[in-house]
C-alpha cells in the first residue's frame, strides 16, 4: 500500500531527472581570435617549379637575385608585408628590377628541390631551414649562398634597406647592420641612454650558464636613441604577464655597438659589437633567447607586439622547445588553449590596448 502511494512521486522524480539528463550542458564560450587575415600575393611573384637551383640560375642570367618568401595561410604579418611594404612604389620597383621572388608555404605539400639537390615538401624544407616566423625572407646570391635572412615582418624602411644592400651587392663592402644604421640613426647623434628595466642584471659580463639550477638567458640587444626600443619597453614589456614570464630568465641588456668585453654563453671572450656581428643580429631591438645550457633557441628582431613576445618567452620557459621544434605549431596550440579557456586572443595588441579591437 505504501509502495503504491509513493510510486507516482518516485516516477515523477525519475522523469524529471531524465529530462535534466537529456538537456545538453551549457556550451563554454570559446575566446575570439583577432588577427588572421587572407593574403593575395602580387601577380609579379615568380611562378616557380620550386627547383631552387634552376631559380637561382635563371635569376643570374637576368642579372637578378632570388628571394624566398616563407608564408602561411591567415598570416597577418604576411598581409602587412603585402599591403604596407609591397604597395610602396620604390619597394615594388626594386624587387621587380633586381629580384625574382618565390613564395613558399611553410605548411605546403608542393615538392621543393633544395639547393642541395634533395627533394623536400614545402613543409619539410621550411623545417630544414628552421623557419620560425612568417613572413621570413631569405636572400640568395648567384652561387646559392644565403646573403641575408629576415626573420619576421620588418617595416618598409628596413625592407628597402635590405633590398638595396642585397640588390646592390654591398655584402662584400659593408656589413648589413652598418648599412642599416647609417641610414637610420647616425652613431654621432646617439647621445641618449638606453631604457632600463628592473629585471635586467646589473653589470653582467659573463653570460655562461653554470650549474643545474641555471636559468635560461634572454639577451636584449639595443642601442641609444632607438624609437623601436622605446616601443618595446613602453608598449610591450609593460604587459604584466610578459614581465612575469621574463622574470624566469636571466635578462641582460647590451648596447649592440659597445666595444665592452663580455664572455658569451659559449665561453668566448669578445666585444659586444663583434658578438653581434657573429650572431647576425641586424636590428635594434633584438632579443635572443638561450636555454639553460647556453644554446640559442630562438630570436626575434622584427616588429614586437605582446602576443609573439609573450609566446617566445613561454616557448623557452615552459620547455616546450624541447618537445616541439616548430615555434608556429607551439603558437597555434597555445592560441587554442587560451581560446578554449574562454579568453580572447589579439596578436596585434600592445600592452596599452584592449584585447578586443574597437568596433568600426
Amino acid at each position: 500500500m505504501m509502495i503504491k502511494r509513493f510510486l507516482p512521486a518516485v516516477l515523477g522524480l525519475l522523469a524529471a531527472f531524465s529530462v535534466q539528463a537529456a538537456e545538453p550542458a551549457p556550451t563554454a564560450r570559446v575566446g575570439a581570435y583577432y588577427g588572421s587575415k587572407a593574403t593575395e600575393y602580387p601577380a609579379w611573384f615568380k611562378a616557380s617549379f620550386l627547383d631552387l637551383r634552376e631559380d637561382i640560375d635563371e635569376a643570374r642570367k637576368k642579372g637578378k637575385r632570388v628571394i624566398l618568401m616563407f608564408t602561411q595561410d591567415g598570416c597577418p604579418y604576411c598581409s602587412a608585408l603585402v599591403e604596407r611594404n609591397l604597395s610602396q612604389r620604390e619597394i615594388e620597383a626594386t624587387m621587380r628590377e633586381k629580384f625574382d621572388v618565390v613564395a613558399v608555404n611553410i605548411w605546403g605539400d608542393r615538392e621543393v628541390v633544395g639547393l642541395d639537390g634533395k627533394p623536400y615538401t614545402e613543409k619539410s624544407y621550411s623545417a630544414a631551414l628552421k623557419i620560425q616566423f612568417t613572413p621570413s625572407l631569405l636572400f640568395f646570391d648567384e652561387a646559392g649562398k644565403t646573403v641575408l635572412r629576415l626573420n619576421g615582418y620588418v617595416p618598409p624602411a628596413r625592407m628597402q634597406a635590405a633590398l638595396d644592400w642585397v640588390g646592390g651587392r654591398h655584402e662584400s663592402r659593408v656589413a648589413f647592420r652598418d648599412f642599416v644604421a647609417a641610414r637610420e640613426v647616425p652613431k654621432k647623434q646617439a647621445s641618449g641612454e638606453m631604457i632600463g628595466e628592473d629585471f635586467f642584471l646589473k653589470n653582467a659580463t659573463d653570460l655562461r650558464r653554470r650549474g643545474k639550477a641555471a636559468k635560461p638567458l634572454a639577451v636584449f640587444f639595443e642601442q641609444k636613441d632607438c624609437p623601436d626600443c622605446e616601443v618595446l619597453h613602453r608598449r610591450v614589456l609593460a604587459d604584466p604577464q610578459t614581465r612575469e614570464l621574463i622574470a624566469r630568465f636571466d635578462n641582460v641588456q647590451l648596447d649592440m655597438w659597445s666595444r665592452d668585453l663580455i664572455t658569451t654563453p659559449q665561453g668566448q671572450r669578445v666585444t659586444v659589437r663583434d658578438w653581434v656581428r657573429q650572431l647576425g643580429v641586424n636590428y635594434a631591438p633584438g632579443i635572443v633567447l638561450f636555454d639553460p645550457a647556453g644554446k640559442e633557441v630562438i630570436r626575434w628582431e622584427s616588429s614586437f607586439r605582446v602576443f609573439h613576445t609573450l609566446g617566445m618567452f613561454d616557448y623557452v620557459a615552459s620547455g616546450e622547445h624541447l618537445r616541439e621544434a616548430n615555434f608556429q605549431r607551439f603558437l597555434s596550440a597555445r592560441t587554442e588553449h587560451i581560446r578554449e579557456s574562454g579568453r580572447d586572443v589579439n596578436i596585434w595588441r600592445y600592452a596599452d590596448e584592449p584585447v578586443a579591437p574597437p568596433v568600426p
